[in-house]
């Protein structure tokens, strides 16, 4: 349920976005910014929670911090809307959902790769270049290690997963060995 919720919020952001051709970088990274700003505090979240304090004042403090983050119009509303129906607990999860749509209506693919080690940049841009052309689109990819898949990579695609690991690898092999 909570995921419809997001979406339906997500999906009318990027209508915002995408109708007032704002750049869509910029607005990313003010959400991300208040997303910070609202996890650091407990006491700012339980004020913007707490439906007994009026929306005036939680307007207010939300156009005071607005003011020195320097975060657009636009975005500032849709804070007060989030604010007002209750749902900026769920900042986080609708900011990455609000990426997702802007990503696809721009005709980009999002793509999580875990590798072994930190890749470099020539390595990244040549996995890159391999999943766009695996995939037809440009590819927006987020990096990060774990040394527990001893070396390749993982790349998620939307749902699908493609195991390029020494550990996946292993794994299949010994499935293979145990089915043969």
């Amino acid at each position: 349920m909570a995921t419809v919720i997001t979406s339906r919020y997500a999906r009318a952001f990027a209508d915002v976005v995408s109708g007032m051709k704002l750049a869509p970088a910029a607005v990313l990274q003010q959400l991300y910014d208040m997303v910070s700003v609202v996890n650091a505090n407990q006491m700012l979240q339980r004020v913007w929670e707490n439906p007994s304090i009026p929306a005036e004042q939680k307007r207010s403090l939300l156009d005071a911090i607005v003011a020195r983050q320097q975060v657009s119009r636009p975005v500032r509303n849709f804070l007060a809307v989030l604010i007002d129906h209750r749902r900026i607990q769920q900042l986080a999860e609708i900011a990455r959902q609000v990426e997702s749509e802007l990503n696809a209506r721009l005709g980009f693919a999002e793509a999580e790769i875990i590798s072994a080690r930190e890749l470099s940049e020539n390595e990244k841009r040549a996995l890159q270049a391999r999943i766009e052309t695996m995939t037809g689109r440009k590819v927006r990819a987020h990096y990060s290690t774990d040394r527990g898949i001893l070396g390749g990579a993982i790349v998620k695609l939307g749902s699908t997963i493609y195991d390029g690991s020494v550990k996946g690898q292993l794994h299949r092999m010994k499935e293979q060995l145990a089915a043969g």
